[in-house]
């Protein structure tokens, strides 16, 4: 098996950048509402960003675990099947772009399952050979913040005056204790080699399941302001507006979970106020 990172990299072109900054999200952990991936490839799109290289997935990924059904359903490869043909197999991707004028790199793929620190030093190696300096770590979660208002962003730095850098932009810093991701993990390795990171988690609404337009329009928006990229993000407030539409409709059906959305606004907006008074 292959396991030094200049093996599992397949480059196709290799960018020469300075200073760049490695923009990444994943599925799995810290992917609700397919935010921050929905976010990171509308920006890829926007940008018409290219693809210059892929990590192998074959050493980090479980396919199959014993025990029931729905445990083995968590690791199995998504396929379809359409009147007796198997049309796709949904293998993990990890597949690198990059837009030269934006001074941006992406990283779009799986939180791996195993050989973290192969994964690590696969990112490290590619970071140094076209000249990143930054990286950048998207995710969310489900938690208190209702629909009708704007997701949270929580900020983890690998060193304080990046938490300070990001104070303009009304970031909340993260307090937490518990089962980690492999980007936490990443982090306290970044600092060994030179490099800077910044996690931001988005808090989005915890009641909705599934992808959630109006918080990847949010979070493209921040996101837009933080890197300084100018896009045109029309296009995000159409869907927006038709999935918030569609959702007040069917909250409206149900008085608990209306009353308990009003209760997620009043308190959102208190601590908005407390904020502001701070």
């Amino acid at each position: 098996m292959k396991n030094k990172p200049q093996d599992l990299i397949q480059f196709h072109e290799q960018p020469q950048l300075k200073d760049a900054t490695l923009l990444t999200a994943f599925t799995g952990w810290k992917a609700g509402g397919e935010v921050w991936t929905g976010t990171v490839n509308r920006i890829i799109h926007l940008l018409e960003a290219e693809p210059f290289a892929e990590l192998d997935s074959e050493p980090f990924y479980i396919f199959n675990f014993p025990g029931s059904m729905e445990t083995a359903a968590m690791f199995r490869p998504e396929i379809e099947i359409v009147e007796g043909l198997v049309l796709s197999v949904d293998m993990p991707e990890n597949t690198f772009y990059w837009h030269k004028e934006s001074n941006l790199v992406f990283f779009v793929g799986q939180e791996p399952h195993l050989c973290w620190p192969t994964y690590r030093d696969s990112l490290f190696y590619l970071a140094e050979r076209i000249g990143i300096s930054r990286i950048l770590f998207t995710g969310s979660f489900g938690g208190a913040v209702p629909h009708t208002r704007q997701p949270r962003l929580y900020i983890t730095a690998s060193e304080e005056r990046l938490l300070e850098e990001m104070e303009p932009f009304r970031v909340r810093r993260t307090s937490y204790e518990g089962p980690g991701s492999f980007m936490s993990y990443f982090m306290t390795q970044v600092p060994t080699v030179g490099l800077e990171m910044i996690s931001l988690i988005a808090e989005i609404p915890g009641y909705l399941h599934g992808k959630n337009p109006m918080s990847i329009e949010a979070v493209t928006r921040r996101l837009a302001k933080i890197l300084q990229l100018p896009l045109e993000l029309d296009s995000l407030r159409q869907a927006s507006n038709n999935w918030e539409e569609h959702i007040s409709t069917i909250v409206e059906e149900n008085d608990e979970l209306l009353e308990k959305i009003r209760e997620m606004e009043r308190d959102y907006d208190d601590a908005l106020i407390a904020d502001d008074a701070e």
